[in-house]
């Protein structure tokens, strides 16, 4: 047990406390996607936000025409205000289209879309649905921060799983990526992003104001994105971190579709464009070796912590990580971020009658079940 502080507020589980929050204020966002559809994990997660009650919870859903309606009848049979927003509809798919947003699919645009939804409410929280150990004091610390003073929460938790440590993309990826930009140099937006001691997790809590300002990543850098934005809008002052305690969820491979390495580009791209805008030089001749000498003597550390605790540790599997993932490190290509919704050329009601028709009309077995393009149009 410790209590150190870092430059941003750092709440830590010093006990089992569920601290007071208003919760009654607050929109809960929840991304799925159709692999969430009834397992124990995701209904572990529906259940426990019964007893919190926030004002509503928005779910993001990203799942092909022949799934959305059992997926939202499933929801609907919660007992919380939910909305499913379906992300994957040919009404929605031409509104974003039309405004020029439409792009690449992903997380970061499934909660962007969902944000939209929530700035009704005075504080929103975003969390992920895969978590085998969720308890309801979670949004409650969330919240907690925001609630004394503070415009952005972070959540935290050690990924020490099946007697091993995880967390694997940002002990091998992030945080020596970080250490290998921050030598010989000062610079604020490196300080802040090292603050944090768990970066890379989805759950975080946010005022309105300071939701509606956020330009959000599309893909799998939506947390690094998200940290940057707050940097720019929150800063130390007004932004905190809460231990979130015992933490478990799926883990993904290293290769493959969606695996740690495509992740990697992602959190690589999204990572050196926010330091970039903060004024930070990048020499990327030179990248690749001075992360993987700070990855290897991180390892080193990892291998003392584990042995320390009795864990497994697997040294020439983890250097062969940081391998595939100084892959990624490449200057990052053109800047796809949606925009901070205050500038959107689309409002958050449109979004909401799109999906809701849209929803509407495969439920009752509609034109909508065929395939939708990137455009938008319908491939029946």
């Amino acid at each position: 047990m410790e209590y150190v502080q870092e430059r941003v507020t750092t709440l830590h589980a010093l006990r089992d406390h569920r601290p007071d929050a208003p919760t009654d204020r607050a929109a809960v966002v929840v991304p799925m996607t159709e692999r969430e559809y009834g397992t124990l994990a995701a209904e572990r997660v529906l259940t426990a936000l019964e007893t919190v009650d926030p004002s509503r919870v928005i779910v993001p859903l990203r799942a092909p025409p022949d799934r959305a309606p059992a997926f939202a009848d499933w929801l609907d049979g919660f007992d919380l205000s939910v909305e499913t927003l379906w992300c994957d509809g040919p009404r929605l798919s031409a509104l974003l289209a039309d405004a020029g947003l439409n792009g690449s699919r992903g997380k970061g645009r499934d909660v962007w879309l969902g944000l939209g939804r929530a700035l009704d409410a005075e504080y929103v929280v975003v969390h992920d649905a895969d978590t085998r150990t969720y308890s309801p004091s979670f949004v409650n610390r969330l919240l907690f921060p925001l609630a004394h003073g503070h415009t952005f929460s972070k959540g935290y938790y050690a990924r020490v799983e099946d007697g091993a440590l995880y967390g694997r993309l940002f002990r091998l990826f992030f945080r020596p990526l970080l250490r290998a930009l921050a030598r010989n140099r000062d610079r604020d937006v490196l300080a802040y992003l090292e603050s944090f001691r768990y970066a890379l997790a989805g759950e975080f809590a946010a005022t309105t104001d300071l939701i509606e300002r956020l330009r959000l990543q599309r893909g799998w850098g939506l947390e690094v994105g998200t940290l940057g934005e707050a940097f720019a809008h929150a800063g130390f002052e007004d932004s905190a971190q809460v231990d979130l305690g015992r933490y478990e969820h799926d883990h993904r491979s290293v290769d493959g579709p969606t695996g740690l390495a495509d992740m990697s580009e992602a959190v690589g791209a999204a990572t050196l464009r926010v330091v970039a805008e903060h004024g930070v030089e990048i020499d990327y001749s030179s990248l690749p070796d001075r992360y993987r000498e700070e990855a290897e003597r991180l390892i080193r550390g990892y291998g003392a912590d584990a042995a320390f605790n009795g864990l497994e540790y697997d040294r020439d599997g983890e250097r062969a990580q940081v391998d595939r993932y100084a892959e990624a490190l490449a200057e990052p290509g053109a800047d796809t971020r949606l925009p901070a919704w205050r500038e959107a050329s689309i409002s958050p009601a449109a979004v909401a009658d799109a999906a809701r028709t849209d929803l509407a009309a495969v439920r009752e077995g509609g034109a909508s079940r065929g395939q939708v393009d990137p455009e938008g149009a319908i491939d029946p």
